[in-house]
């Protein structure tokens, strides 16, 4: 699953479609770590995807959606795969649980 991703972009993209400016993170963030994500030098942990995307108003998984996800199409059949893994998850785990 070496897809290309780029969650800088897309951290960068929902902050400026919001109208947020690296400052209004300073509450999870200093704005120069912000900035190291957005420029890709840098990857988010899952803790801080979510502050992040708590003060942008927006679900990780949307986030990461755009990060893997570069149109409307590709968003389409990414979220399909994602419907399908997790019923064949749940499906394994019933399976699991019933044994």
């Amino acid at each position: 699953m070496a897809e290309k991703h780029d969650i800088g972009q897309a951290i960068k993209t929902v902050r400026a479609v919001r109208g947020l400016s690296q400052e209004a993170f300073s509450d999870v963030s200093s704005r120069t770590y912000l900035s190291t994500l957005e420029r890709g030098l840098k990857s988010p942990t899952l803790s801080k995807l979510a502050e992040l995307c708590e003060v942008m108003q927006i679900h990780p998984v949307t986030l990461l959606t755009l990060a893997y996800a570069h149109d409307g199409d590709e968003a389409d059949r990414l979220l399909a795969q994602v419907r399908r893994e997790l019923a064949a998850v749940r499906q394994a785990a019933d399976e699991t649980s019933q044994s």
